[in-house]
């Protein structure tokens, strides 16, 4: 089954301030201990969200108005520290299917490229602007044209980056190796048993 060509993502959008957010403020390490990703959205930002006894900080992902944001903003450096794959899981397992950053740390975004979440760079002016229009309207659809490399909501459009191998995979549907690999299984059995290094169905 072919992978899903990412040219566009909308929906609404949350931001979560601040320069070199850490992949362990994004998941801390104690949450890691699974088999699966799939709980993993119920700890985003668990440290920061809420305090030693559970009770809810304030935290923009703990306000109501941003409940169904799809796309988070932020700043700088934005998932730096360890590289751990279980961070953009996390925000990939609570809803997020994009991020907008004024930078990226280098490992992060390739995790996310391979989830089909595309990770864009902003100006810090404009990271302001589409922060001032969600808090004033949280409900406010903010548009990511990955193939015009673009940002689109109410009253602005902006100019982004992505590197252009991350965009030439997304827009291609070809965001994820091991997907890719898997949909050649014919061909690699083909090939192996041209060889001849292993014995028939082993």
């Amino acid at each position: 089954m072919a992978l899903e060509k990412i040219t566009k993502v909308t929906g609404s959008a949350a931001y979560v301030p601040g320069n070199d957010i850490d992949t362990d403020r994004i998941i801390p390490a104690r949450f890691m201990k699974c088999v699966t990703f799939d709980g993993l959205g119920e700890y985003l930002f668990h440290d920061v969200r809420k305090d030693e006894n559970g009770v809810d900080r304030d935290h923009p992902l703990n306000d109501e108005r941003f409940s169904s944001a799809s796309i988070l903003i932020s700043n700088a450096n934005f998932g730096c520290g360890s590289s751990r794959e279980h961070a953009p899981q996390a925000l990939y397992r609570y809803g997020f299917r994009a991020v907008i950053a004024e930078s990226f740390a280098d490992i992060f975004f390739g995790n996310c490229t391979t989830l089909g979440m595309p990770c864009v760079v902003a100006k810090a002016e404009d990271v302001r602007a589409l922060a001032a229009v969600v808090e004033a309207n949280p409900a406010a659809e903010v548009t990511i044209d990955v193939v015009g490399n673009r940002v689109l909501s109410e009253g602005i459009d902006f100019a982004v980056k992505i590197p252009q191998a991350a965009h030439d995979a997304l827009v291609a549907g070809q965001w994820d190796p091991i997907a890719e690999l898997q949909e050649g299984d014919s061909e690699v059995a083909q090939r192996v048993a041209a060889l001849g290094y292993l014995p028939a169905g082993k």
